[in-house]
């Protein structure tokens, strides 16, 4: 396995990851239009900073975010992180999630901040990564009736 960074320019290769994982395996409805929109988004922000996994020049996974200022810190936003859903439950999720973390901390940041699902799947991952919930925080969501 190798890690790359990720630019605009590999978007349409992530596409079929993301849009087969999250249709089939989260009960999702995303369409190359709104999937390529969000990738755009993310990999436009200033400070942006993703990394592609690859196995033998085939697309496993991908992860993206930024880099966000705080008055005495930066922190690494990880925004989105995939993994195909046939390498999944071999250790490699774990291993990609902990290059992130070794990159972005060599980059200056002093922590990594995620929103996941609150879910068995979601708190097993990431708790074996020492991910936990904050009590200082609390998302907050105002959705808005649609048309």
């Amino acid at each position: 396995m190798t890690c790359r960074v990720m630019t605009m320019e590999d978007i349409e290769t992530v596409l079929p990851v993301y849009i087969d994982y999250y249709n089939k395996h989260e009960d999702c409805c995303w369409t190359e239009k709104t999937a390529g929109k969000r990738i755009h988004q993310v990999l436009s922000m200033d400070d942006s900073y993703a990394l592609i996994l690859e196995d033998n020049n085939v697309i496993v996974g991908f992860a993206m975010g930024y880099f966000e200022q705080y008055d005495d810190i930066i922190s690494y936003v990880l925004e989105e992180i995939v993994v195909a859903y046939e390498y999944q439950n071999k250790g490699i999720g774990s291993r990609f999630l902990a290059e992130i973390e070794n990159r972005v901390k060599e980059k200056g940041a002093a922590g990594v901040e995620l929103k996941a699902v609150n879910d068995e799947h979601h708190e097993r991952y990431y708790g074996k990564a020492d991910y936990r919930g904050v009590q200082n925080f609390v998302l907050k969501v105002k959705w808005f009736d649609t048309i």
